[in-house]
């Protein structure tokens, strides 16, 4: 995507630049006058825009069948067949099934980080923040949205932890919410004797809860009210108050 930066320059008081910018011929200043200047990444080619496309295209397929069956149950044909393209084509884009499903778990990463990004310019509680987000991880699971998380002995698992992408997403979510649990915890919002990491991986574990699909599956409540109580049973606990 192009993108332009544009920079507001002052009036100098001198007479040459800092040696740390470039050298450009002096513009004529008049009064009130600033001089913007514009930088412009290249424009994407055409084919550069269909190949972009094109992996938009398979990444969302797989994210939908690794919701729907899982990562040991997905083929590479089946996605495929999805997208509308020869399997030789997709091994263009990506050269196994391991990085297929990297590149789909890499992405819902970046929308939790872009939605915590956003969550942590509202004015709220660091346990409102935690809630919230535990909220929009279970919306995104029952949308058919929230990738599975791979068996111990799978081999996407060997393939996560030797992916730096996903890693430093991970490390980065973490880091966000970990700030916010035990600013709960001092705030007396969660209890200060549960090790900060169980509160985490707690929080991680409402994103592929079982619950959810067992819950629509009965049919009696709707989709907010199943999100409603779990998310009750998480941060509220099963004791009657």
């Amino acid at each position: 995507m192009a993108w332009m930066v544009t920079m507001t320059m002052p009036a100098p008081t001198g007479t040459s630049y800092p040696s740390a910018e470039p050298r450009y011929p002096r513009p004529r200043w008049g009064s009130g006058i600033s001089l913007h200047w514009r930088t412009m990444t290249p424009r994407p080619s055409f084919r550069q825009q269909v190949l972009r496309a094109r992996e938009d295209a398979i990444i969302t397929s797989v994210n939908r069948f690794l919701a729907e069956k899982g990562f040991e149950a997905m083929t590479v044909d089946e996605v495929a067949a999805d997208v509308g393209i020869a399997k030789a084509s997709l091994y263009k884009h990506f050269p196994s099934k391991e990085e297929l499903a990297a590149a789909a778990m890499v992405r819902v990463l970046d929308r939790a980080l872009a939605f915590i990004d956003q969550e942590s310019v509202r004015e709220a509680s660091p346990i409102e923040h935690l809630k919230t987000v535990a909220r929009w991880t279970m919306q995104v699971q029952l949308a058919g949205e929230m990738p599975s998380l791979p068996s111990q002995n799978s081999t996407l698992r060997a393939a996560l932890l030797q992916h730096r992408g996903y890693l430093d997403r991970v490390v980065t979510v973490s880091e966000r919410l970990g700030a916010w649990i035990t600013a709960a915890q001092a705030a007396g919002e969660i209890a200060p004797q549960l090790p900060p990491e169980a509160v985490l991986y707690t929080l991680y574990a409402r994103a592929c809860d079982p619950v959810l699909a067992f819950l629509r599956a009965g049919g009696n409540l709707t989709d907010e009210q199943i999100v409603d109580v779990v998310l009750s049973t998480c941060f509220d606990g099963l004791s009657a108050r």
